[in-house]
């Protein structure tokens, strides 16, 4: 694909005759796309088209009520996988932990990588680089990570992070327009 004098010069012309860019692309041809047509377009700097009698209208249109779609709730494909998720991995998470509203920190017994067992509690406490690094070790439940006082560190709510971190713009907002004046 090339674009030569001749071709430039019947881009121009059509383009300036209100023809569409699939339309230029089809009368050039020889590898000329319709990309090709648009992005030669916008090198060439030719914006200002115009306007045939059937794209301009003498009266408003008026658009038309439209109905209310019924709200039917939509069944998955076979196997429960739908549309984009056609593909994806089956992740299931564990459940999430029961948390408790009065939380006391645990008493626990640190306990080594080796030591840990299926319920214990995999908080890591102190630097991993060191050999007096160790796991919380308390009682959590199968299949949970955490005990109930760090599973309440560790998982908090979406909305309350976001709280938290909408507070902490405005604050950081507000010190900055009291630095300015």
């Amino acid at each position: 694909m090339s674009w030569n004098d001749e071709r430039v010069e019947q881009l121009r012309k059509m383009w300036m005759d209100g023809h569409s860019a699939s339309q230029i692309a089809g009368e050039l041809g020889n590898g000329i796309t319709r990309n090709a047509v648009i992005g030669k377009v916008h090198r060439l700097g030719l914006s200002g088209r115009v306007k045939t009698a059937s794209s301009v209208s003498s009266r408003p249109r008026v658009q038309q009520p439209r109905a209310p779609r019924p709200n039917v709730p939509r069944r998955p494909a076979a196997g429960g996988v739908n549309g984009n998720n056609a593909l994806a991995f089956n992740y299931r998470p564990a459940p999430a932990p029961k948390l408790v509203d009065d939380v006391v920190v645990p008493m626990c017994e640190p306990v080594t990588i080796m030591e840990l067992k299926e319920t214990s509690c995999r908080w890591p406490l102190g630097d991993p680089s060191t050999q007096e690094f160790r796991y919380c070790g308390g009682k959590s439940d199968v299949g949970v990570t955490y005990c109930p006082y760090h599973a309440r560190m560790a998982y908090q709510p979406v909305q309350d992070r976001r709280r938290e971190r909408d507070r902490e713009r405005r604050a950081q907002l507000v010190q900055q327009t009291r630095m300015a004046s």
